[in-house]
C-alpha cells in the first residue's frame, strides 16, 4: 500500500476529495479585510468551519453568531449561510465539506 502525501502548496488552497481518493473536500480560507466573505449559499451536505484565527459573523438560516479563532461551527445540509469577517485580525479557517466534490447553490 502506498500512502499519498500531497503538498498543500500544490493544491492552490482547494482539496476536492474525489481527485485524491477521499470522501471529503476542504479549502483553506484567509481573508485580510473586514467585511470579506461569501454571499448567501447552501450545500446538499454539511459544512464544518474550523476557525484558526480572526472572527466572522455567520448567518446560518435565521440565526447570527460571531465565531472566533479556536472555535468550530457546523452548518447542516441545505441550510442557507454566509459570513463576513469582523475586526482587524486576519480570518483563517479550514472549511470542510462532507462531500468528495464541492457543490454550491448560490442564493444571492
Amino acid at each position: 500500500m502506498v500512502i499519498p502525501i500531497i503538498g498543500q502548496d500544490a493544491l492552490g488552497g482547494d482539496f476536492e476529495g474525489f481527485a485524491h481518493g477521499s470522501e471529503v473536500s476542504f479549502f483553506l480560507e484567509r481573508i485580510e479585510r473586514e467585511g470579506g466573505g461569501p454571499r448567501l449559499h447552501r450545500h446538499p451536505y454539511s459544512e464544518t468551519f474550523v476557525i484558526r484565527s480572526g472572527a466572522a459573523r455567520f448567518t446560518v438560516g435565521d440565526e447570527q453568531i460571531v465565531a472566533t479563532g479556536g472555535q468550530i461551527l457546523v452548518v447542516p445540509a441545505l441550510v442557507p449561510h454566509r459570513f463576513a469577517v469582523v475586526g482587524s485580525e486576519v480570518y483563517e479557517a479550514i472549511h470542510i465539506h462532507a462531500s468528495e466534490r464541492f457543490i454550491t447553490e448560490w442564493l444571492e
